[in-house]
């Protein structure tokens, strides 16, 4: 409720499944992931059937163990749907919330119109779809949510707007106010952020690459959002050679600046996946849902073993 004349109620009901795997030989020890999420209740259990969650986080952690530590370089890097959006959830999205646009804290601040991005490239934060893990009816400032195309082929379209942002900037609130619980003021944040499908088939990214990194999947990194540098690890990694995904590779860590990343983007496949996750930010930790297709980025920073 607020003075402005808006009253309204929101149930959100989000269930996840977690399975963190430990794998162990004489080598050393390995971990493997898997935690699937959506805005639904137990009935996720059927979706994402316990055991096969299991399997995947075993798979990860056995193929982690067997792994190579990657060599350090420059290459194309092919990038695995889902949860590799990650990087630009992190390395793009934040640049794209007027918590820090409005306070000319972004790479991106005053670029509405410019190309930002490579033509191949529509980025969207949206909160409607259903089940989404970062979806829901109205924000948390009372304002309905949206679907909201920040990119599209490249070009900057729109930012992720609150109501504070769009008294600071005059820009038309886009329903991003988001907060953890009632301790925090809203801010700006993402919903689910995705790179939207692309029209290449997957096998036809790694062809006419010799040598190259398929980063797979990847965890935690760290950007700042005034020059949008970024770190990333890998948590599973595969060098390619020859057009062909090849050994298993861990230690790897991908270098860059968002936008100069996004700009070398050359080719989006069309198998989008989304994965769940939290985000930290300044009004608190957020259920957020990032995705994207497959992709390859021409030339990525990929930090190894020299």
């Amino acid at each position: 409720a607020n003075s402005e004349g808006a009253y309204v109620e929101d149930r959100r009901v989000r269930t996840r499944l977690v399975a963190q795997v430990v794998a162990s030989d004489a080598s050393g020890t390995q971990t493997g992931h898997s935690g699937p999420g959506k805005s639904m209740g137990l009935e996720l259990l059927e979706l994402f059937p316990p055991a096969e969650v299991g399997r995947r986080a075993a798979q990860v952690a056995l193929n982690n163990l067997r792994a190579r530590p990657v060599p350090a370089g420059t290459m194309p890097v092919v990038m695995g749907n889902g949860f590799g959006g990650v990087i630009f959830h992190e390395a793009l999205g934040h640049l794209l919330e007027t918590t820090s646009v409005a306070r000319n804290a972004s790479a991106l601040t005053g670029l509405l119109g410019q190309e930002v991005a490579s033509p191949v490239v529509t980025y969207v934060d949206e909160g409607i779809s259903p089940h989404g893990w970062g979806s829901s009816r109205f924000d948390d400032e009372g304002m309905p949510t949206e679907s909201t195309v920040l990119i599209r082929n490249g070009v900057l379209e729109s930012y992720m707007v609150d109501r504070w942002g769009a008294l600071k900037t005059g820009f038309r609130p886009t329903g991003s106010g988001r907060r953890q619980d009632y301790t925090f003021a809203p801010t700006s944040r993402m919903r689910n952020t995705i790179v939207e499908r692309g029209d290449t088939p997957r096998e036809k990214l790694f062809e006419g690459i010799d040598y190259g990194l398929y980063a797979s999947s990847l965890g935690g990194g760290q950007v700042k959002p005034g020059s949008g540098e970024y770190n990333f690890a890998v948590t599973e990694g595969y060098m390619i050679r020859n057009g062909e995904i090849a050994e298993p590779v861990r230690g790897a860590m991908l270098l860059g600046k968002g936008p100069e990343s996004i700009r070398r983007i050359v080719a989006v496949s069309d198998d989008l996946s989304n994965e769940p996750g939290m985000c930290g930010s300044v009004s608190g930790s957020l259920p957020v849902e990032i995705g994207q297709p497959h992709l390859l980025v021409s030339e990525l920073v990929v930090g190894g073993e020299a």
